[in-house]
């Protein structure tokens, strides 16, 4: 300021801050339209197929996860149905590993479109957890569903670690994108493979901000379902369910102890496969994953075997449609609907599939339990919540009971049943001090597609962060 006299001076002094402050606003409006604009091309204006109004936004696209490689993950998210201002962020995500979030999260299980048998046609879905959340699903990692990198060796060479890494730049992006969600409630929920995937990203989320990152993340907690979890639990709590509902021999039973015991699932022995494949054949043409359900006829000579050991998400249900895997096929590969939901051209001219062979087959890295990360995260406060459908034989209620007493937790609420609003028992619960666990009566492994009433009901509290419903707290209620 040299030549400027001492008035000049003060009231350059004096309008410095005001100056800098009109600066930041400016700013800030900027970043408000640039992120207004990306949203705008986000929007998916109108699903091929859908004869129905929406009283809902929802948005699709990607997230550039990796520059340098150009890992590229694919989003669908909806808003929630009633004042989405005021509900939490939940991010689901399926497992495999290599299964599409879209395919079973969206299409099957908690999304608001299901597909219709004509595979050209959606409906609504009357259990839509959009009812109660803002629902965010991604497809994870690349080379599973629309998801897409630039360089051909990230497709085989996925893992839990790298998975972690780029689900949290995922979402640290996304949030720039949506910065209206900053600092909202946030919830991972998953099923399955993602038994890993949610635990290792909610504690990447926690790591990074003790290391002064991921502000914008406001991780409440967590839920999984039909788990992977513990390597030795789950294979022991398979057999034993296996065998104590009356599918495999004595002799098997015993087998499959003695040569399966703390193999991973991912990379079994030959002796471990070998002896799978005699429980498969004792087994007969069932859907290991809802064994009190049918097939679809498509698949009735699939390897149980394969099933057992990549956790590929197969098809269950009561009064349901048992190829709602093959409808979707058909429509997630129409042109006009990779059109719609904004698919790059790098993938729209591939064959769409609910599960990458190639990312299951080539997985690198798998923890053979996860439990270390239950106890790190229970400490640091996360609600944390485990269901388990109790009519799936590949990660069954056994397995996943087993994984629970693991973690030595205090009883909070002592073991019981809890109900649906028609009085029906919905499954049993139990509360530790921690960790809820829920089971889910006649659920397979899919339990929002096999039970998505009671699944609507779990999800709600588990929100709320509200024990299950009793029958004489529906009683007190009427």
């Amino acid at each position: 300021m040299e030549g400027m006299g001492m008035r000049s001076r003060l009231q350059y002094l004096f309008l410095l801050p005001l100056l800098l402050s009109l600066l930041s606003v400016s700013l800030s409006a900027s970043i408000d339209a640039t992120a207004a604009e990306q949203q705008s091309n986000d929007k998916v204006l109108h699903l091929p197929g859908q004869s129905f109004n929406l009283s809902f936004n929802h948005y699709s696209g990607y997230v550039t996860v990796n520059e340098e490689s150009g890992r590229a993950l694919f989003f669908w998210f909806f808003e929630a149905v009633e004042d989405p201002d005021s509900k939490p962020l939940v991010l689901w995500l399926n497992g495999g590993p290599g299964c599409s979030s879209v395919a079973y999260g969206v299409a099957e299980e908690v999304g608001p479109f299901h597909i219709n048998r004509d595979g050209k046609s959606v409906y609504l879905n009357p259990h839509s957890w959009n009812q109660v959340a803002n629902m965010l699903f991604v497809d994870s990692p690349v080379g599973v569903g629309y998801s897409y990198s630039n360089n051909s060796k990230d497709l085989v060479t996925n893992g839990d670690k790298r998975t972690a890494y780029d689900s949290l730049a995922f979402l640290e992006k996304w949030f720039e994108r949506y910065p209206q969600f900053k600092g909202r409630e946030l919830y991972l929920v998953g099923e399955s493979y993602a038994g890993h995937y949610v635990p290792q990203l909610a504690q990447a989320i926690v790591h990074s901000q003790k290391s002064g990152g991921s502000n914008s993340i406001n991780l409440k907690g967590y839920m999984v379902g039909n788990a992977l979890t513990d390597d030795y639990h789950d294979h022991y709590g398979v057999f034993q369910f296996m065998w104590a509902t009356g599918m495999i021999s004595d002799q098997t039973f015993r087998l499959l102890n003695l040569f399966c015991d703390f193999q991973s699932f991912i990379h079994a022995s030959s002796q471990c496969e070998n002896i799978l494949d005699v429980a498969s054949q004792e087994m007969g043409n069932i859907d290991p994953y809802s064994i009190f359900t049918s097939s679809c006829p498509a698949n009735a000579t699939m390897s149980h075997n394969k099933l057992f050991k990549r956790l590929q998400v197969a098809k269950m249900g009561e009064s349901y449609d048992p190829c709602t895997e093959k409808h979707s096929t058909v429509y997630f590969n129409l042109p006009e609907v990779k059109k719609a939901l904004h698919v790059s051209p790098v993938v729209a001219s591939l064959k769409w599939e609910t599960c990458s062979n190639v990312v299951n087959e080539n997985w690198l890295d798998s923890e053979r339990s996860v439990l270390h990360i239950y106890h790190e995260l229970i400490k640091h406060g996360l609600r944390i919540w485990i269901f388990s459908g109790d009519a799936d034989a590949v990660i069954p209620v056994t397995s996943t009971r087993y994984n629970v007493d693991a973690l030595s937790l205090p009883t909070v609420t002592p073991f019981h049943a809890w109900y649906e609003s028609d009085g029906e028992v919905g499954g049993w619960t139990q509360v530790y001090k921690g960790l809820t666990f829920v089971t889910v009566r006649g659920a397979g492994h899919e339990v929002p597609l096999h039970r998505p009433k009671q699944a609507l009901t779990l999800f709600k509290s588990f929100l709320a962060g509200s024990p299950m419903p009793t029958l004489t707290e529906l009683h007190s209620d009427s």
